[in-house]
């Protein structure tokens, strides 16, 4: 694990002239045009990097974006890696461990989701409070390398307060609702049934999705402070759980990008 952090780094950094980025992003489904946002500098494909994973999920370009945003220096993943893809929680975290190794001090992680909740409708953007983890395993489990964080993490504050805060704020400017809630993550890559749905609601999460939970996990075990917003794109609410395709599940996404990369700017920005 160490050799091929340390190998994957340095590739990474004689490509990028040794780009030092202060914040990392990862872009979910069909939320990749953040990147049409920042004054890109160099851009690699995921096929060029050593030891990377490859995307194979409609809606995820398979790339790693270098470059400013608001005058922060951001690595971006454009397109996220899934357990479902068949890859171990090691690979689908490996690229938030080059984060790490490269400088990242903040992640911001995005994602499309399905909600319980029955307050929200379809293109809800939500702040991710706290999430349950319902994978099989965790991206945590074998040998711990202490270079790389403890062996058991604290995760009572999995996603920082004072960005939740701020991006309240943001979104308040700027006339944007913006709901709060827990993020249930499970591996897929089938959508959820009614009875999952309501076991899910009942278990006290808001939203369900497949990914982003290894990659928090990974990033506060890393000491990175965790920013997580997600789209509603489908609802699972009991009494009400609609048919969905990953087609729409894009639509929507791409829907309500716009606000979504309001939020993100102004929250690096601020930062």
């Amino acid at each position: 694990m160490l050799e091929q952090i340390d190998f994957t780094t340095k590739n990474i950094l004689n490509k990028t002239n040794h780009f030092k980025p202060q914040v990392g992003i990862i872009l979910g489904t069909g939320l990749g045009k953040l990147v049409n946002e920042i004054k890109i500098e160099h851009e690699i494909s995921y096929q060029e990097i050593p030891n990377f994973p490859i995307s194979t999920v409609q809606g995820h370009n398979g790339k790693l974006i270098f470059g400013e945003l608001n005058e922060k220096k951001v690595m971006v993943l454009q397109g996220r890696f899934h357990f479902y893809e068949g890859y171990t929680m090691q690979q689908v975290t490996f690229p938030v461990r080059i984060m790490k190794a490269m400088g990242v001090k903040t992640l911001c992680v995005s994602n499309a989701c399905g909600g319980m909740n029955p307050s929200f409708e379809v293109g809800e953007l939500m702040i991710i409070k706290d999430h349950i983890n319902l994978f099989p395993t965790n991206p945590l489990i074998g040998k711990n390398f202490s270079e790389l964080g403890p062996r058991f993490p604290d995760m009572s504050s999995a996603y920082k307060k004072e960005y939740i805060a701020l991006s309240k704020q943001i979104a308040k400017e700027n006339n944007i609702k913006l709901s709060e809630g827990v993020y249930a993550g499970l591996t897929g890559p089938c959508f959820e049934t009614p009875a999952e749905y309501k076991y899910l609601w009942r278990l006290g999460a808001d939203v369900v999705g497949m990914s982003t939970v290894p990659e928090v996990i990974v990033a506060k075990h890393s000491g990175i402070d965790v920013f997580g917003i997600s789209i509603v794109t489908d609802l699972g609410i009991e009494g009400n759980v609609q048919t969905v395709t990953h087609e729409e599940v894009q639509h929507i996404a791409n829907l309500q990008e716009p606000k979504m990369t309001l939020i993100l700017k102004e929250l690096i920005k601020r930062i």
